[in-house]
């Protein structure tokens, strides 16, 4: 349903809202979360990009969340790496489609719909509530 990236991209920021009030290097959140160091860079590098996470250079350095976790959407974190591909117009160019999109599209566009909505009212925050329910996301 959603891309590696866009996984890779959650499973960090998911590592970072757990403690939001401490930095942490590329090589920690590569650990716990299971992500490639250089894939996490680039991940990181977007997620900077779209100003939900600050880095900081030095000792004591890191990434941190940029707001806090109750405002940042699993939404937003997944259009900052790898947008949800709606269907706005049809995919096989046909003219009868132009206006409409076919059923077969819609249903898909559809269901796209569906998913940006789900990740548009999650936030980080309601994500760890729920692990607090079931046990920690991201451990050593």
């Amino acid at each position: 349903m959603i891309s590696q990236t866009a996984e890779y991209a959650l499973r960090a920021m998911v590592y970072l809202a757990q403690e939001p009030d401490r930095s942490h290097t590329n090589q920690q959140i590569a650990r716990i979360t299971r992500v490639p160091i250089g894939y996490l860079a680039k991940v990181l590098q977007n997620l900077s990009k779209a100003g939900l996470i600050t880095s900081r250079r030095g000792l004591g350095g890191g990434f941190t969340l940029a707001r806090p976790a109750e405002e940042i959407t699993i939404y937003e974190v997944v259009q900052a790496v790898d947008p949800i591909p709606r269907i706005t117009s049809c995919p096989l160019k046909l003219k009868a489609h132009r206006d409409k999109l076919c059923p077969l599209h819609q249903r898909l566009d559809n269901a796209w719909e569906l998913v940006e909505q789900s990740f548009r009212s999650t936030t980080l925050a309601d994500i760890i509530d729920e692990a607090g329910e079931v046990g920690v996301l991201c451990e050593e």
